[in-house]
């Protein structure tokens, strides 16, 4: 590689993972959704199943995130593209709470405030549930839809907690963590 060239190939690595991963929730997401659907299980179990995988999700997001910023330090990958590496993970991270919201308010209607089951389709449910997450991942949370449920509450939870570990923690200081990472002093 010539001096002075960035090596983006871990880059394209994520970006290529990272949509694989997409496709892997969203497909989870229409499995769950067919299980309950087809009566396989109880509309309780069935949030309780989704705040689980959102609990181990948030785990693997935190996770993820931590190596972006070491791949990023490692291979010296510069800012802007790292910022673009973890838009597109913002953008996984909200959709994915979308489609929990989504299954949670399947499963029970009025899991959420704000959703009017006799006169909302499915394609207007799930916009509302990506709203609600981008809202709730920016920190703004209108309270136009308001969890009315445990398991409701608690994904909400989970998505507030991982964006504020991503967002504040990993973008704000990720010139001095870099900086100390490779031993440096923070500017």
């Amino acid at each position: 590689m010539p001096p002075g060239t960035t090596d983006t190939r871990p880059l394209r690595r994520q970006a290529v993972r990272q949509v694989i991963e997409v496709v892997a929730i969203a497909g989870l997401a229409l499995v769950l959704h067919s299980i309950r659907v087809s009566g396989g299980v109880s509309a309780e179990a069935a949030c309780w199943a989704v705040t689980a995988l959102a609990a181990v999700k948030t785990g693997y997001f935190l996770l993820e995130n931590l190596q972006h910023i070491l791949l990023a330090t490692a291979h010296e990958i510069a800012y802007h593209r790292f910022l673009a590496l973890m838009g597109v993970n913002m953008a996984q991270i909200t959709l994915s709470f979308a489609l929990d919201f989504w299954l949670l308010e399947s499963a029970v209607p009025r899991s959420f405030s704000g959703f009017d089951p006799a006169t909302m389709t499915a394609a207007g449910t799930f916009f509302d549930c990506c709203f609600y997450s981008v809202l709730n991942f920016s920190f703004f949370g209108f309270g136009e839809i308001l969890p009315q449920t445990v398991p409701a509450k608690l994904v909400t939870l989970l998505e507030v907690i991982l964006a504020f570990f991503t967002v504040i923690f990993l973008l704000s200081d990720f010139i001095s963590l870099k900086d100390s990472l490779r031993g440096g002093r923070p500017r």
